[in-house]
């Protein structure tokens, strides 16, 4: 075994043992998302994709859908249970990530496992960089496809809105590559620490549909 392995792997086994301080390391998830230029068309599409904020309501064609998304919010809210006691408050964030996720065309447990790591599913949780709420987003995307308001990145939907929507954006980037994208969401692209860190918190919220 090699010592980067060894490293790589101490670093995501501590970073998931202790998430509060993984948003205090400056390796790992100091940098937050890195602002660059965007394409008139590229910025118009992001914009577009944020700006309809009304509530996650959940739309089903088939009776089989609906009870595989049921079962879904069962496992998940069961699993969530120690780190949001209240049974209303976890149900509404779990929606939420569900409909955000499908919304971008991403797995939900991906979604979760990167939650997890960011902000160990804090919704006022601020990096030392001013990444802000649950999937740790940088204020500057409120002026870049929003309307400039960093504070609405508390606000639960709005800050998993713009997280899948830039999740997306640079899988888009990455032409799919999804270890790729997710360093660069977290200003480490190339590294391993982080993108390994999310696939270990993945694992934690894998759910067979099937069963």
């Amino acid at each position: 075994m090699s010592t980067r392995g060894l490293l790589t792997r101490r670093a995501c086994l501590a970073a998931l043992a202790a998430p509060i301080g993984w948003l205090g390391a400056p390796a790992l998830a100091g940098a937050g998302q890195l602002e660059e230029p965007l394409a008139d068309s590229v910025r118009t599409a992001l914009s577009s994709a944020i700006a309809n904020q009304a509530p996650p309501e959940p739309e089903f064609f088939t009776t089989e859908s609906r009870l595989q998304y049921l079962r879904w919010l069962a496992a998940m809210s069961d699993r969530l249970r120690r780190r949001k006691p209240d049974l209303e408050v976890r149900r509404e964030f779990l929606q939420t990530v569900w409909y955000e996720s499908k919304r971008a065309g991403l797995d939900e447990s991906l979604v979760l496992g990167l939650i997890q790591v960011e902000s160990a599913f804090r919704k006022f949780a601020v990096s030392s960089v001013g990444a802000r709420g649950y999937m740790q987003v940088m204020p500057f995307w409120t002026r870049v496809i929003g309307d400039g308001d960093a504070g609405k990145l508390f606000h639960m939907q709005t800050n998993l809105r713009f997280g899948c929507v830039i999740l997306r954006h640079y899988m888009d980037r990455e032409r799919g590559d999804l270890f790729m994208a997710l360093g660069r969401y977290n200003g480490s692209r190339g590294r391993a620490v982080y993108p390994d860190a999310v696939f270990a918190a993945q694992r934690n919220w894998l759910f067979n549909h099937r069963a």
